[in-house]
C-alpha cells in the first residue's frame, strides 16, 4: 500500500479513521497489524476505531468497522453517524441512506453536522442480575443494541470507578469467551442521563459511546420510568436516544448526535511500518 486518503472524525467524542476502500486500495493481508498501528495514540494517526467504506448491492454502501485492537464487533453507533456523513460528503450516498453492517442494514439521515441512525432493534433485555466482582455485589442490566452491553445504575456516574469495574466486567467468565460492553449511568433529571463506558476493544474508557448510549437509555426506561427522547450526557458529548417500546419490547430506535470532521490527509506508510 502507498499513501492511503484518510478521514479523521468523531461522534461526541469517539474517534474514528475512515477510508474510502470502494477501489480496495487497503486489502486483508496484515490488516488487524495496520489497524493497531494506525489506530496507536501517540504513535501515529490514532483513533478508538478504523471504518472501511466498500462498495454493497443492497445499500448506498457497506463498511467494515474494526476496534483499535483489530477485532470485530457487530456495531457501532458512533462510528456509523460517522460514517455516514462521509459517505454524504464523497457523494457516496446523499443525505439519506443506507448501509450494511454485520449487525443488519442501518439507516441514516445527515443534516449538517449532525447525524440521525436507525438502529436495530434491542435484543436479550434483562435487568435485576447480580453479579459479584472485585469484591462487590453488583445489580446490573444488560442488553444487545447491535453488540453486548452490561448497565450498572449508579448515585454519581462521574465518581463510578469506570476502568477497574468496567475491566474486570468485561473480561468476566459469565459474558465470555466474546466479553461485554460496560456503562456506567446515572439519573439526573427527567428524561436526562449521564453515562460513561468501559469498551472492549478499545480496553478502555471511551469519551463516548453510541450503542452503550441507547443500551443505557433501555435500561433506564425499563427500570427507573425514563421516556422518551432521552438525552444522555456522555464526556463528549450530548446525545439523543428516541425509541417506542410496544407489547413489552423496544423498538424505533434512532440515535443522534454530532459527527464532525477533525481533519482529512494521506497516511504515508511510516504511519503503519515501525516496531
Amino acid at each position: 500500500m502507498g499513501k492511503i486518503v484518510f478521514y479523521k472524525m468523531s461522534g461526541s467524542g469517539n474517534d474514528f479513521i475512515i477510508i474510502d476502500n470502494r477501489n480496495l486500495l487497503v486489502d486483508d493481508e496484515n490488516l488487524v497489524e495496520f489497524i493497531r498501528k494506525i489506530c496507536s495514540r501517540k504513535m501515529s494517526v490514532g483513533a478508538d476505531g478504523f471504518i472501511l467504506i466498500e462498495d454493497s448491492d443492497t445499500a448506498d454502501f457497506r463498511w467494515r468497522f474494526y476496534n483499535a485492537d483489530g477485532s470485530v464487533p457487530e456495531m457501532c453507533g458512533n462510528g456509523a453517524r460517522c460514517a455516514a456523513r462521509f459517505a454524504c460528503l464523497n457523494g457516496i450516498a446523499g443525505p439519506r441512506m443506507t448501509f450494511e453492517t454485520l449487525a443488519g442494514t442501518i439507516s441514516a439521515r445527515v443534516t449538517g453536522e449532525r447525524v440521525r441512525i436507525r438502529m436495530t432493534e434491542p435484543a436479550d433485555l434483562k435487568t435485576g442480575q447480580h453479579l459479584a466482582v472485585a469484591g462487590e455485589d453488583l445489580t446490573f442490566g444488560s442488553v444487545d443494541t447491535g453488540v453486548p452491553h452490561a448497565v450498572l445504575r449508579v448515585a454519581d456516574a462521574d465518581a463510578a470507578d469506570v476502568k477497574r469495574l468496567g475491566r474486570a466486567i468485561r473480561f468476566h467468565e459469565r459474558f465470555a469467551p466474546a466479553g461485554t460492553n460496560v456503562n456506567f449511568i446515572s439519573v439526573q433529571e427527567e428524561n436526562v442521563l449521564k453515562i460513561r463506558t468501559y469498551e472492549r476493544g478499545v480496553e478502555d474508557e471511551t469519551m463516548a459511546c453510541g450503542t452503550g448510549a441507547v443500551a443505557g437509555a433501555i435500561v433506564a426506561a425499563r427500570t427507573a420510568a425514563v421516556s422518551p427522547p432521552v438525552r444522555v450526557m456522555t464526556r463528549g458529548g450530548l446525545l439523543t436516544i428516541d425509541f417506542r417500546e410496544k407489547a413489552g419490547r423496544f423498538c424505533d430506535v434512532d440515535l443522534e448526535g454530532d459527527a464532525r470532521v477533525v481533519y482529512n490527509g494521506e497516511l504515508w506508510g511510516e504511519a503503519w511500518k515501525w516496531e
